[in-house]
């Protein structure tokens, strides 16, 4: 009876949790690098897009295309910063085994709670670092505190101005310079919301499957970067 009891008692001790929480995090870094090949794989299909789209001179579907390159290449930077971030935790919490082993339990650290609190703060990351923030608190790594959650509203307009920036720099890179006359991808636009003439009625109706094409190409590249 006293052996089924030890096998059934909680094996809970301050190394053991660091180790668990050290554990956990290499799992979150790999699901992280899995989700950036996976960004990385798409947009490669949406640069032939891209190049395909500039071929027809469809500018506006081009530019839209590179919209999302820019958008995707700016989650896999925060991605690598999210791992980066996790990655010292899991350091710093290395760190704190030997003070563990001398005074019996864990010891707060202001840099782990720094870290946790930027990570609650990502989007790809506040439910499991909410988790790892609630296990911290109870043993006694980092203080209980409030997440103040960065408002960037007030920099929407500055940050659309980049990322405009950035997709004319993409649309020169990826489709030479075809992909440069955006003047003529407007004018283009303004065609296509006139009354089509009959002699453009079979361009419009391929035209159709191609944007159809790209709407795909566009929710894919979009769900593996959410």
């Amino acid at each position: 009876m006293e052996k089924v009891m030890n096998m059934i008692k909680p094996k809970s001790n301050p190394q053991q949790q660091l180790r668990d929480w050290q554990r956990r995090l290499r799992q979150e870094c790999r699901n992280i690098e899995r989700q950036i090949r996976d960004i990385q794989r798409e947009e490669k299909n949406v640069q032939k897009a891209i190049k395909e789209a500039a071929k027809r001179n469809d500018m506006v579907s081009a530019k839209a295309l590179a919209k999302e390159v820019v958008l995707s290449r700016r989650t896999v930077n925060r991605l690598y910063e999210n791992k980066a971030q996790m990655n010292s935790i899991s350091m710093h919490l290395g760190e704190s085994v030997a003070i563990a082993r001398t005074v019996g339990h864990l010891s707060k650290s202001a840099e782990v709670m720094k870290l946790v609190n930027n990570l609650m703060k990502a989007p790809e990351m506040a439910v499991t670092m909410q988790e790892f923030s609630k296990e911290m608190t109870k043993a006694g790594v980092i203080e209980e505190f409030v997440n103040d959650a960065v408002d960037t509203a007030l920099d929407s307009e500055d940050i659309e101005e980049e990322i405009d920036e950035e997709v004319d720099k993409v649309l020169t890179a990826i489709a030479g310079e075809t992909a440069a006359q955006l003047p003529e991808a407007v004018r283009k636009e303004k065609v296509k919301q006139s009354a089509p003439t009959a002699e453009e009625d079979e361009a419009i109706a391929e035209g159709a499957d191609d944007e159809e094409e790209m709407e795909a190409i566009r929710a894919r590249l979009a769900k593996v970067r959410s």
